[in-house]
């Protein structure tokens, strides 16, 4: 078994929780009420952009099989995923420009910076955001709603899949230490299902 099936088998009780989480649930059926949706996409929308610079901080360290992975990375988040971000935002009347960093968004991101020091564990402690998200998409239902709709087809997208399973790739070449990779591996997934509680 590799780093990331091991990580996989740690993260599925705290996946679980976020997929019981009444802010996912909401999503899912499409009945989220709009104030919560709002203050979540303001405080991914911050997460999002430092989420950027930890995919820069990890690309210098990046062996070469890996870096055209990381920049492409940074700029499909930076581009395609803040982009849905903006036109859902407008969608739902949100500020980004005077959003503030809330307390689990300040802690998460402020966790991932910290962990890009070193490639391999960076990598790990990066991880639970795709892995998550990509499987909050694979299991949730398409609601009805058509701006809740968008959001699941997102993460729900086969591209994204492929994604999440090349950073699992990374993870296993990169070989960081394997207690430590877990470590910080449920650490992102405890800051993951904490971000869910929106201020």
């Amino acid at each position: 078994m590799g780093i990331s099936e091991k990580l996989h088998a740690a993260g599925r009780p705290l996946l679980d929780a976020q997929l019981a989480h009444p802010t996912v649930v909401g999503i899912g059926r499409g009945d989220l009420a709009e104030p919560v949706f709002r203050s979540w996409l303001e405080q991914d929308y911050l997460f999002l952009l430092d989420y950027v610079r930890v995919f820069a901080r990890l690309a210098w360290q990046a062996p070469a099989a890996h870096l055209g992975d990381l920049v492409d990375l940074a700029h499909t988040t930076f581009h395609d995923e803040l982009s849905l971000h903006r036109e859902l935002s407008a969608s739902f009347g949100a500020d980004l420009e005077s959003a503030r960093k809330g307390p689990a968004c300040a802690a998460y991101t402020a966790f991932l910076l910290e962990s890009a020091a070193d490639y391999g564990e960076g990598l790990a402690a990066l991880y639970p955001c795709m892995w998550g998200y990509s499987q909050l998409g694979q299991r949730l239902e398409l609601p009805a709603e058509p701006r809740y709709r968008r959001w699941v087809e997102t993460y729900a997208d086969p591209g994204f899949a492929a994604l999440t399973v090349r950073i699992a790739e990374m993870i296993d070449q990169a070989d960081p230490e394997p207690a430590r990779a877990e470590a910080l591996f449920r650490e992102g997934m405890a800051h993951e299902l904490a971000f869910w509680d929106v201020p």
